[in-house]
């Protein structure tokens, strides 16, 4: 065992055991976030008033079901199994008496943020929460532990706990955790416990069934779209489709005798929704209603001004910010024997979650509450407050599995803000309020547009000698959270290329220049799965294949030489290599390519495998994937996350793209914008390779690496390389 002390102040206790009242909570009341098989919610509590939490964490019943709180958001990611398996760990518990439920961000608040962190995004979930929730685990063990000898006055020294059994070793007496759950809720939380060694572990590593596969397969589990309250009427909503534009009028006499229809409201003055009974009524009723817009000064914006902006920026001087610099570039440019260049591009993209965005609001004077499907339950309670006007104290949130996040659901919940100011002008009724696909292309926070100009200096020997990276495109940071920014710098715009951490460049260049030319567009901007490791990955993960083509180096060579320095991301990618056969001869009209990158602390890896028939037809056949993400908490889980977010990765490659005309995104569904389908999928084998000593991330990584390979292998099979994207406006086409 390795000892890890917990040095508790009062302050922590008091977390740990939280002040409602002298000593530990026994049932502390929490909203239902969950529902019953016919889709009713309403303002319950989850945990019995008789039944103990033992810490804020862990909530033990008498028969031995152990309810793990979990304050990061569900979304497909397996982060709710996760983290329930690393508390179960240090628990010692029972895992198939094991269930979850979501705390709200009001009680957090109200005890002192003892559950942290509710903002799930940034592959943080659990490599932000590994350590403090094993301990929150301990903690409850040794408690649950020292009750137990405590009633058999023996040393607690003598006694272990294991599978929720808690045995006297020297007299083979035994009790289990519901029988002493009352009795440790009364004790004081240890100054210090001991964390298993990771050798020791027993569920954390293990590919264990999800805890919500089963709600998911029989109907039973609850999303925003499905919530029904009592009395509760449905909205649908409407804003200027123009960037930044308003309204000016509408004629609601044209709707409000329409079926069902009980109320047409202004929004803001940016939009009008709609009130009914059914959303269906409130749809068809909007759809209906005569609206004029006031469009403002962005209705003449388009993709081909902003691409002129962009175009300008990769050779300006003007408003360009250095990431990462090594050496001279410039002479090193200037002495190169040989200069190659190429200039790409990444268009804009929309979230396009399955579930539209949502939320259900009940607004009084004296309360405002929320139902609704977040990645930050914290930003939610915030979002209500405001559009509340009230106290944030008298406001709170209660959290859903998400139907798809991706970022869309994380900095942003314009959703939950007019959900609210439609409630208020309906006191005391729940309105539940659901966008339209149409509206939610249109009103996104869209991943940047950007482009990039490489130019790499070879030597006599073929050694890349230089390297400038221009990026030219808008900043999410200066838009979404100017305050996350460095001396006007964004390095989030860098991922991939920081000389250190996280989003660390793989190879090492002896003279090495990445700058931004920050041009931001009227067009929001947000944070979309992996962020922009997904364009940073294709520049210089393509470009390195151009490299190589212009040495005449293989390009798994190539990347050796200049991966000796970084030696985990040179292990993903050998084991792609090896896994895919590279260097040996694949099937006949197959052809490979590589990629690899650091980012949110992983190591990741892939090689692809394709063919372009004779008609310029492309098929994906394999893509082998590695990732080292230090430690694997559920291998199963990563191999989903890895298999899921090539499907994102490659819809973005292959047909990906927002355009805007008249201050507008074209698209509006996904008969425009669709996704890639399942007989397009490719075969993925995965390798998860933890090799300890460090958290990284999977939800996000893994997606930046499927996109860069694939390309590489068209150019290996065509010659050609393509640079601009999607592969719907360019050639090869998918088949």
């Amino acid at each position: 065992m390795k000892k890890e002390p917990i040095n508790i102040s009062r302050r922590d206790f008091l977390i740990q055991s939280s002040t409602l009242g002298a000593g530990l909570s026994l049932g502390l009341y929490l909203p239902l976030t969950g529902c019953d098989n016919k889709g009713e919610q309403g303002a319950a509590q989850i945990s019995a008033p008789d039944v103990p939490e033992v810490n804020a964490w862990v909530v033990i019943k008498p028969d031995d079901t152990v309810i793990i709180r979990i304050a990061r958001s569900e979304m497909g990611q397996g982060t709710l199994t996760g983290l329930a398996q690393m508390v179960a760990e240090e628990l010692e518990c029972d895992w198939s008496k094991v269930t979850t439920e979501y705390p709200t961000p009001g009680q957090n608040l109200a005890r002192d943020k003892v559950w942290r962190s509710f903002s799930t995004g940034g592959s943080q979930g659990i490599r932000g929460s590994h350590l403090y929730v094993r301990k929150a685990g301990a903690v409850a063990r040794h408690m649950l532990v020292q009750a137990a000898a405590e009633q058999w006055d023996v040393p607690i020294g003598e006694c272990q706990a294991a599978n929720s059994v808690i045995t006297h070793t020297p007299s083979g007496r035994s009790t289990t955790y519901g029988k002493v759950a009352v009795a440790a809720a009364e004790l004081f939380p240890p100054e210090l416990v001991e964390l298993k060694d990771p050798k020791d572990w027993r569920l954390i590593g293990k590919p264990i069934k999800r805890l919500d596969t089963d709600d998911k397969l029989n109907g039973k589990q609850i999303f925003g779209t499905d919530l029904k309250l009592p009395d509760m009427l449905n909205a649908a909503i409407k804003a200027c489709p123009v960037f930044g534009g308003k309204l000016k009028s509408f004629d609601d006499s044209k709707v409000k005798k329409m079926p069902g229809v009980r109320k047409v409201v202004e929004v803001d003055g940016y939009a009008v929704a709609v009130v009914a009974d059914t959303w269906w009524q409130a749809k068809t009723a909007l759809d209906a209603l005569p609206i004029s817009w006031d469009e403002g000064a962005n209705a003449n914006v388009s993709t081909a001004s902003i691409e002129q902006m962009l175009d300008a920026g990769l050779t300006s001087s003007d408003k360009v910010f250095v990431g990462n610099e090594q050496g001279n570039v410039k002479n090193a440019l200037r002495g190169a024997v040989k200069k190659i260049e190429a200039t790409y591009r990444y268009p804009f993209q929309h979230h396009a979650t399955m579930e539209p965005m949502n939320a259900t609001a009940r607004w009084t004077k004296d309360k405002c509450e929320v139902w609704c499907p977040t990645q930050n339950g914290e930003a939610a309670l915030e979002a209500t407050a405001k559009a509340a006007g009230l106290p944030i104290t008298k406001c709170d949130v209660y959290k859903l599995h998400l139907g798809g996040g991706f970022g869309r659901r994380g900095a942003f919940h314009d959703f939950v803000e007019q959900a609210v100011a439609i409630a208020k002008q309906m006191p005391g009724t729940p309105i539940k309020l659901l966008w339209t696909r149409e509206e939610d292309m249109a009103h996104g926070h869209y991943h940047p547009f950007t482009k990039c100009k490489l130019v790499g200096g070879l030597d006599k020997k073929g050694n890349l000698t230089g390297l400038h990276v221009r990026i030219s495109g808008q900043s999410i940071l200066a838009s979404v959270r100017p305050q996350w920014m460095k001396n006007g710098v964004d390095m989030i715009t860098f991922q991939g290329f920081h000389a250190e951490g996280d989003h660390a460049i793989s190879y090492s260049v002896p003279n090495l220049l990445v700058d931004h030319a920050m041009r931001n567009p009227p067009v929001p901007p947000g944070f979309w799965r992996g962020v922009n490791i997904n364009q940073n990955a294709i520049y210089m993960e393509c470009f390195i294949d151009e490299l190589a083509h212009a040495t005449g180096k293989d390009p798994l060579a190539f990347r050796r030489q200049l991966m000796a320095e970084h030696p985990k991301s040179l292990a993903v990618l050998n084991a792609v290599a090896k896994k895919a056969g590279w260097g040996k001869p694949a099937a006949k009209g197959v052809h490979r390519g590589l990629a690899v990158v650091k980012t949110f602390g992983s190591h990741v890896a892939a090689c692809a495998e394709v063919s372009v028939n004779s008609k310029g037809k492309l098929k994906i056949h394999r893509i082998v994937a590695a990732t080292d993400p230090g430690h694997a908490v559920n291998p199963q889980q990563i191999e989903a996350q890895v298999e899921g977010s090539f499907v994102f990765g490659l819809s973005a490659l292959l047909y990906g793209e927002c355009t805007v005309k008249g201050g507008a995104v074209e698209q509006s569904n996904f008969h425009d914008y669709p996704s890639m389908l399942i007989k397009e999928m490719p075969k993925v084998d995965v390798i998860v390779m933890p090799s300890g000593g460090f958290w990284g991330g999977i939800g996000e990584p893994t997606i930046a690496v499927a996109a860069p390979a694939v390309l590489n292998a068209i150019f290996a099979a065509t010659g050609k390389r393509i640079r601009e994207l999607p592969l719907k406006t360019s050639q090869p086409q998918l088949v």
